[in-house]
């Protein structure tokens, strides 16, 4: 998981570089196609981090979440659960 993570980093990396890269060389161009190009450079450059970063905070949410540590501990609320409403439900012979 370790190596998947640096290599996902680092082809983020080289993404990024590459949108800066072109982000430079389109804004020396002045064409209207490099304009819009520049345009697109320069949205890419500001969302795309964004986007990693939610991506992977979201991933950092879930994998706390449903870690087998949650699962135990979830399944152990429950089960307290579960037997103090059995206890605490009223039984037949309570009514009578």
């Amino acid at each position: 998981m370790k190596r998947l993570k640096q290599i996902t980093a680092l082809i983020g990396v080289i993404v990024l570089l590459g949108l800066y890269v072109s982000t430079i060389v389109l804004a020396c161009i002045g064409s209207d196609t490099a304009m819009r190009l520049l345009r697109a450079a320069i949205y890419a450059t500001i969302v795309l981090p964004v986007l990693l970063w939610a991506y992977s905070f979201i991933f950092r949410l879930l994998k706390k979440n449903y870690s087998p540590e949650a699962r135990d501990a979830q399944e152990q609320l429950k089960k307290g659960a579960s037997t103090e409403d059995s206890a605490s439900a009223p039984k037949d012979s309570d009514h009578k």
